[in-house]
């Protein structure tokens, strides 16, 4: 089940993102958001979803600004992410589906994913879902002493 997120799931929306920043090529950013920080999201993000599996939240997505200025209010970059238990199960797709459609309902004209390069099953996720890959930047990223390419991938709704 996919619905909008609330301001009581920041908690575990929290302990499913910690461990995939701290133990994972996901994010160049090593350190985690905090439980506010994810809730001050939850608040202010037109677009929060999460996925529930038996009562249980498995995964979230959201998207915000892919750069500032009014040049780019139609495009957005999101975030993905399901938790090790849930993966291959179509908890990602039907989150994606939600971000995407509530994207095009906000005239959003184009959504942008930024992968890291050592993330192969993330850059195959978003090309099964119809992203294209626009874009390597080598080594623009840093993290645990190395140097990490950037995927950008976008998709036009």
């Amino acid at each position: 089940m996919i619905r909008p997120a609330a301001l009581a799931d920041a908690s575990v929306i929290e302990g499913l993102w910690t461990p995939a920043v701290l133990n994972t090529p996901m994010t160049f950013n090593p350190v985690p958001k905090t439980v506010d920080e994810i809730a001050d999201m939850i608040a202010t993000r037109g677009c929060f979803f999460v996925a529930e599996q038996d009562g249980h939240v498995v995964g979230f997505v959201t998207y915000g600004a892919f750069r500032g200025g009014p040049g780019y209010v139609h495009t957005a970059e999101h975030t993905v992410l399901v938790g090790p238990a849930a993966q291959g199960q179509g908890a990602g797709q039907a989150l994606m589906n939600a971000a995407m459609d509530h994207a095009r309902a906000a005239e959003i004209h184009v959504l942008v994913a930024g992968v890291s390069g050592d993330n192969p099953h993330a850059i195959a996720f978003h090309e099964r879902l119809g992203f294209d890959p626009v874009a390597r930047m080598p080594e623009v990223g840093r993290r645990d002493g190395r140097w990490l390419d950037l995927v950008l991938l976008q998709k036009r709704l």
